[in-house]
């Protein structure tokens, strides 16, 4: 059965640019123009990803993001022509998986479409079980405890926390944790990574203003700390 893709925009002609190239590469597509049928949509159909665009009428894109994070960790791309920092960071800080700014080319968003679900399902090609102290990953299931008690991450915080975690000590540079993650060299915006690693860090550390586990080494990205 092909996956279901959900594809939010008011713009009619993006989403049928979008469409046509996911349908093309096999996925199926569903379609809304605004934030709340975007929603509705998404509680109902569940879909496996959804493309979702911030400036929406009604409820716009962020307030979308911030309700399914509440009750769901479908993975989110989001669409946007805004071109301020400070919105992509709310909204990977809101939980968005990656995001994608308009004009964009249609064969670059199928393949994040790909590598999202590609890391949504797991398919990382190593070891099942990640232990690195006292944090326990199953990259089968994308499950994820510390201390035993379970943690609730996104599909890119998961993969990004499983790359640094297989590797303790080992210093990255947020361009190769960008690599790492999407499997795809793409161009992309090397500050997704630090709102990603606040998120992980809000999840998992007892402190995180003093980080135990993903340690920030100035000048260079993190590492997984060796205690």
């Amino acid at each position: 059965m092909a996956q279901k893709i959900l594809v939010v925009d008011d713009e009619a002609r993006i989403v049928k640019l979008v469409r046509d190239y996911l349908e093309r590469a096999g996925f199926a597509v569903l379609t809304a123009g605004d934030g709340e049928t975007a929603l509705t949509m998404a509680r109902r159909e569940r879909p496996d990803l959804i493309v979702l665009d911030l400036m929406l009428p009604g409820v716009d894109g962020l307030d979308v993001c911030r309700r399914l994070r509440q009750e769901s960790g479908v993975p989110i791309i989001m669409l946007t022509a805004r071109v301020e920092e400070t919105d992509r960071i709310v909204g990977l800080e809101l939980g968005a998986d990656d995001y994608v700014t308009k004009p964009f080319s249609p064969g670059e968003l199928v393949a994040r479409v790909r590598a999202t679900l590609r890391r949504a399902r797991g398919e990382v090609g190593q070891a099942t079980v990640i232990r690195a102290g006292d944090v326990e990953l199953d990259t089968a299931t994308l499950s994820a405890a510390v201390a035993g008690q379970p943690v609730d991450l996104t599909p890119t915080e998961f993969e990004l926390l499983a790359t640094l975690a297989r590797y303790p000590g080992r210093i990255w540079s947020r361009e190769q944790l960008l690599e790492a993650v999407h499997g795809v060299a793409f161009e992309s915006y090397d500050r997704s990574v630090d709102s990603h690693i606040k998120n992980i860090r809000r999840k998992i550390e007892p402190d995180p203003r003093r980080p135990r586990y993903i340690q920030t080494v100035y000048g260079v990205g993190y590492r997984f700390g060796e205690r």
